[in-house]
């Protein structure tokens, strides 16, 4: 299967899918009706169905959510250069209702050799792993993900045991814009 290259787009059109399908579409079906699943996608579709798609901010689509979905506590895994820009976010949840519970990258202060023994860097780490595990502990209903570098977002993801968005992508040389290296 190859999307990308298709050139009749079949799947967009009513009752419409290529040969090329090889997921079971009846499990997948049965899937969207599982509670956690269903609240998902309802909450979802209320947020661009009936013409509302493109109206929304990504942080008033994320508090419109929330709020849909009655998520108390929000956890926000931060990268510590963005530390400013993770106290406006909660400055600016709080005043909308929502408490942000803030962990940074750096959080239990582990040095690079004890998390990379081949890392040549003499100072603090960087630690999607204890940033994970504290989130997990201090019971948050939904994680915001704001600049972890790459790698580290997939271990910070992988080990979240609740749901979890991304605000921010960290990408230094386009202004945390990636899709402005597109534009070239």
């Amino acid at each position: 299967m190859d999307c990308l290259n298709c050139e009749n787009k079949i799947c967009r059109k009513e009752q419409g899918s290529c040969s090329d399908v090889i997921f079971n579409k009846e499990y997948i079906r049965q899937m969207y009706q599982i509670n956690e699943n269903k609240s998902v996608i309802e909450s979802a579709a209320q947020l661009v169905d009936n013409g509302r798609a493109g109206t929304l901010s990504r942080i008033a689509e994320i508090v419109e959510f929330a709020k849909l979905m009655n998520y108390k506590k929000i956890g926000l895994a931060y990268c510590y250069g963005m530390e400013r820009d993770a106290k406006n976010l909660q400055a600016i949840f709080a005043e909308l209702g929502l408490n942000i519970i803030g962990i940074s990258c750096s959080v239990g202060g582990l040095q690079q050799s004890e998390v990379n023994a081949k890392s040549c860097i003499h100072k603090v780490s960087c630690n999607p792993l204890g940033q994970a595990e504290q989130l997990n502990t201090e019971d948050v209903d939904l994680t915001i993900v704001m600049g972890i570098c790459l790698g580290h977002d997939i271990l910070l993801t992988r080990n979240l045991t609740m749901d979890s968005t991304t605000l921010v992508v960290k990408d230094r040389v386009f202004n945390h814009n990636p899709l402005k290296f597109l534009e070239k």
